[in-house]
C-alpha cells in the first residue's frame, strides 16, 4: 500500500478554514501560487504552522471508539501489583503501567516535521484518523539499538498509544511480549547497564520470562517527554 502524504492526513485534524490545502494546495486545484516555489504543499510554511498548531493541542479521545482496543487490566492485580504492558525497544526490555496506555496498534508509517522541537520527537502518525505525536523511546531513553541475534524469534514491531495528564503519544516499540503486575516490593534495583540507559526513568527491575525487565515510572517518563518538548 502506498504511504499517505501528511496533507492527507492533516485534513484529519485541521478545520477546514485551515484547510487551504484542500481547497487551492495539492489536494485541491493547485491554484495556489505558493506551489510555484514550495512545489508540494508539505513544504510550505502554511501548512508546517498548521501542523506545529496541532501538535500544541491535546488530540481528541473519543472512548467508544476505542474502548475494544484499550489493554486489559489482569485479573487481580489489585492484588499483585500494578498491571503493565511488557516490551522491547532497542536491546532493552521494559514495562509502561497499563492504567497509561489507550491501545496497542499496528507499525504504521509515520510522517516526519521539519524544525523538530526534540531529537526523539519521530514526527506524527494516524492513529483512527487522529494525527498523533510519535515518539522515540530510544532516544528518550538513551537505549542502544539491539544487536543481531540468529537464535531470536522474529518480532513483530508495534505502536504504544498512551495518554497521560490529557496529552495522546504514540512510540513505536520493537516487540510486545505481553501483560502481567510487578509487586514494588518485588522490584529490584536497575543494573549499571539499564541504569546509564533507562535507569533514571524506572521504579526497578523485576525477572519475568526468563527476562530483567525495566519497570518504567509513568510519571517520570511522561515528565522528561514533556520538558524535551519544551
Amino acid at each position: 500500500m502506498p504511504e499517505r502524504d501528511l496533507t492527507e492526513d492533516l485534513v484529519l485534524a485541521a478545520p477546514p478554514s485551515d484547510a487551504c490545502w484542500k481547497t487551492i494546495g495539492t489536494l485541491g486545484d493547485n491554484s495556489c501560487p505558493r506551489l510555484e516555489t514550495c512545489v508540494r504543499c508539505l513544504n510550505c510554511p502554511v501548512f508546517e504552522e498548521a501542523a506545529a498548531r496541532m501538535l500544541d493541542r491535546p488530540a481528541p479521545f473519543a472512548p467508544s471508539a476505542l474502548a475494544s482496543e484499550r489493554v486489559p487490566e489482569p485479573a487481580g492485580a489489585q492484588a499483585r501489583g500494578e498491571g503493565s504492558l511488557v516490551f522491547r525497544v532497542g536491546g532493552e526490555w521494559l514495562a509502561l503501567p497499563a492504567t497509561a496506555l489507550r491501545q496497542v496498534d499496528e507499525a504504521r508509517a509515520i510522517h516526519t516535521l521539519p524544525h523538530r522541537r526534540s531529537a526523539a520527537v519521530l514526527g506524527v502518525v494516524n492513529v483512527r484518523g487522529v494525527l498523533t505525536l510519535a515518539v522515540s523511546l530510544a532516544a528518550l531513553l538513551r537505549i542502544e539499538a539491539a544487536r543481531p541475534d540468529a537464535q531470536a524469534r522474529a518480532a513483530t514491531p508495534r505502536l504504544l498509544v498512551t495518554e497521560w495528564a490529557g496529552a495522546t503519544t504514540a512510540f513505536p516499540v520493537d516487540a510486545v511480549e505481553g501483560i502481567t503486575s510487578f509487586a514494588a516490593g518485588a522490584l529490584l534495583p536497575a543494573p549499571a547497564t539499564l541504569a546509564q540507559s533507562a535507569g533514571r526513568h524506572v521504579r526497578g527491575v523485576a525477572h519475568w520470562r526468563g527476562r530483567s525487565i525495566g519497570v518504567l515510572d509513568a510519571e517520570v517518563l511522561f515528565d522528561a517527554l514533556a520538558r524535551s518538548l519544551r
